[in-house]
């Protein structure tokens, strides 16, 4: 407390980044209250009183962790190099990623599989992360076939929702089989199907 009585003011975003890591490493119902006020550093009292419920705090982090991954995936995706380069970085980032020693996986698919179901705001918020880097990869992706990199006559849209089939599929097998050999190969065989 400081002299005034009132309790010391917190760093909203800091907080919710560092709820974001509890329920990144617990899952929704695996992060008790004191696991978010050890990870918050706030007191059960003031962490309710600034974000309402457990749930609206994961509402955030939530929203927090789609905000932060889309710009960095879009600063991926949107580097002045050749298309293909691009899309294979990306596919190579998610690789890297997925196999740090630290490595939790992807929030948003752990939430999906998780509470999907049965949570609208995990939908709401999947659902917006992966139209967003649809909306990214159908731009790239059309400026390749606009440059003749991609040759396919296939369409930019159809394209980018192969890719993202192909994107997701692979982070979800990262998580379940931890093959590093089957992950490089998936990349080879997605490039393969960018002609």
């Amino acid at each position: 407390m400081n002299k005034s009585g009132r309790p010391r003011g917190f760093n909203k975003p800091e907080v919710i980044n560092a709820a974001m890591d509890a329920f990144w490493s617990k899952g929704y119902e695996g992060c008790s209250t004191e696991d978010l006020c050890t990870s918050t550093g706030l007191g059960r009292g003031s962490l309710y009183n600034a974000f309402g419920s457990k749930h609206e705090l994961y509402e955030l982090a939530l929203s927090h962790y789609h905000e932060h991954w889309i710009q960095e995936q879009t600063a991926l995706l949107e580097r002045p190099v050749p298309v293909k380069e691009r899309l294979r970085g990306f596919l190579e980032w998610a690789v890297e990623k997925d196999f740090e020693d630290s490595s939790k996986g992807c929030l948003l698919i752990n939430a999906t599989m998780e509470r999907g179901r049965m949570d609208s705001t995990v939908e709401t918020v999947a659902n917006l992360h992966v139209e967003s880097l649809e909306s990214v990869l159908c731009r790239v992706i059309e400026q390749g076939i606009q440059s003749g990199e991609i040759t396919s006559d296939r369409s930019a849209l159809d394209l980018s929702r192969s890719f993202l089939c192909s994107y997701y599929g692979l982070r979800i097998l990262n998580a379940s089989t931890r093959n590093l050999e089957m992950a490089e190969q998936l990349v080879e065989s997605t490039m393969v199907n960018m002609k």
